[in-house]
């Protein structure tokens, strides 16, 4: 059964940090890209971070950049998103996906459950 897993969501003061992990099983995880999506209330899903399959190339929205790092742990199939300087707009349920690379051209094979992100003014 394919799964991905997200946790390391909570509630955590402005300027804070929080680790996201996306645990993967059922599937050859090093053939997939790996993307982090996040929708705050009200608004549309955005993707936020993307670890590519083949050549290892990150992607970053422009809102995060300099503050989040994705990374791979291989050997536990897990994808970590590495939050810092936390802001109140970063506040979202933050979903993990898997697609044959970053453009996510099948709009993500596989999806994750949400883990929520609170980030308090």
């Amino acid at each position: 059964e394919v799964q991905l897993q997200a946790s390391g969501g909570g509630l955590v003061q402005a300027g804070g940090s929080l680790r996201l992990s996306c645990a993967a099983s059922g599937f050859t995880f090093a053939d997939y890209a790996i993307g982090w999506f996040r929708q705050a209330p009200g608004k549309e899903r955005e993707r936020v971070s993307c670890l590519g399959s083949s050549d290892g190339r990150t992607y970053y929205a422009d809102s995060v950049k300099g503050r989040f790092t994705i990374s791979n742990d291989g050997a536990k199939n897990t994808v970590h998103l590495q939050m810092s300087d936390l802001k109140s707009e970063d506040t979202a349920v933050y979903y993990c996906a898997a697609d044959w690379t970053c453009g996510f051209p099948e709009e993500g094979l596989y999806w994750g459950k949400g883990t929520l992100v609170t980030v308090s003014s």
